[in-house]
């Protein structure tokens, strides 16, 4: 079985793990206060040309993100984001376990407007509803589309101008860093958020993500909230290590060596599906893509390969998810186009 489901289904790029083990039998203080997790977050303030902001590592993207809206928001506050968003479609209610509510609006593209923004503020706007106080959204998309430095800042401003918080999950930060589209640097990211994450998971580590907090009332007791959301590691070197090992050299890093990779590989994937005419749910040009396929192609396909339908079917089409990663091999990408080339020719 060859694997386009996720991006995390193998274990660590081997830098990680060589320093995994090269570290294994050292004694250090528990719970992210050891020196592997402090020179990780140097090595993430340099990245990003900020040397006063506070940086936590954090075991995964959902304990993340309920986490930073649980410390950022009051009681009655609300964040808003698209209805394809992370917290509000594949976190199981865990942003309203923590007592507040996603408010959720139509994207486009899978991405937040302005005016989107505004439209949710107009929907909810007195005592008797959830105050919208925060704008959460992902870089890239769920549907790997990517918000450029135009869009992000112009949030940024309409964020500032309605006093509500910009919270960026980089779950695949580096995809969108690397793709061929982007425009936007970590540090211009940094510059425009409250707050955001770097991605581990999805790029190359066995665990963990690197929360930025720019933003200090966010980061007021912030650990007291990581404790009481489950979020803090005893072992939380164990992050601090795979970071260093990760981030080492930058913007040409071993983590932006991978994030291209991927993106190399799901471009080929796109290209060579073009080539049979096949149509795609989202114009995505990280390494998430989303082809659409005859329901009797998707059937034959799962016989060989792992990956997500997507999408209902309709009108006998089925839109699925092919995800490439650190590990992808462009053996398994050229089995994929060829099986697809065999099936479409049987068609004709």
């Amino acid at each position: 079985m060859i694997y386009f489901r996720s991006d995390y289904s193998q274990g660590a790029h081997p830098k990680v793990m060589e320093a995994l083990v090269n570290t294994n039998m050292e004694h250090t203080d528990g719970y992210g206060m050891d020196d592997h997790c402090a020179r990780a977050a140097d090595m993430i303030r340099d990245l990003i040309g900020d040397r006063t902001c506070a940086v936590h590592m954090m075991v995964g993207g959902t304990p993340c993100n309920s986490t930073v809206i649980a410390a950022a928001l009051r009681p009655y506050e609300s964040v808003v984001a698209v209805r394809t968003g992370h917290i509000y479609f594949h976190e199981s209610g865990a942003i309203e376990a923590t007592g507040h509510r996603v408010l959720t609006v139509e994207g486009i593209d899978g991405k937040l407007t302005p005016d989107l923004i505004d439209r949710a503020l107009e929907e909810y706007e007195d005592e008797h509803t959830p105050l919208p106080r925060m704008v959460y959204l992902s870089q890239p998309t769920e549907i790997g589309t990517i918000y450029s430095r135009a869009e992000m800042a112009a949030i940024s401003e309409k964020c500032r101008e309605r006093e509500l918080l910009l919270y960026v999950d980089g779950a695949r930060l580096g995809a969108a860093l690397t793709c061929g589209e982007n425009d936007l640097s970590i540090r211009e990211l940094a510059g425009l958020c409250d707050a955001f994450y770097i991605g581990g998971t999805k790029n190359g580590a066995l665990f963990g993500e690197a929360l930025v907090i720019r933003n200090r009332q966010i980061n007021d007791h912030f650990r007291w909230m990581m404790k009481r959301q489950g979020g803090m590691l005893a072992k939380g070197r164990l992050i601090g290590v795979q970071f260093e090992a990760l981030l080492e050299g930058g913007e040409g890093s071993v983590y932006y060596q991978m994030a291209a990779h991927a993106n190399r590989m799901a471009e080929k994937l796109r290209t060579g599906l073009k080539e049979q005419q096949v149509s795609f749910y989202s114009d995505s040009p990280t390494n998430q893509i989303f082809p659409v396929f005859p329901k009797d192609v998707v059937r034959e396909l799962e016989k060989e390969f792992f990956f997500y339908a997507w999408a209902p079917e309709r009108d006998g089409m089925v839109p699925v998810r092919l995800v490439t990663a650190w590990g992808t091999a462009e053996a398994d990408v050229d089995a994929f186009l060829d099986r697809v080339r065999a099936l479409y020719a049987n068609r004709k």
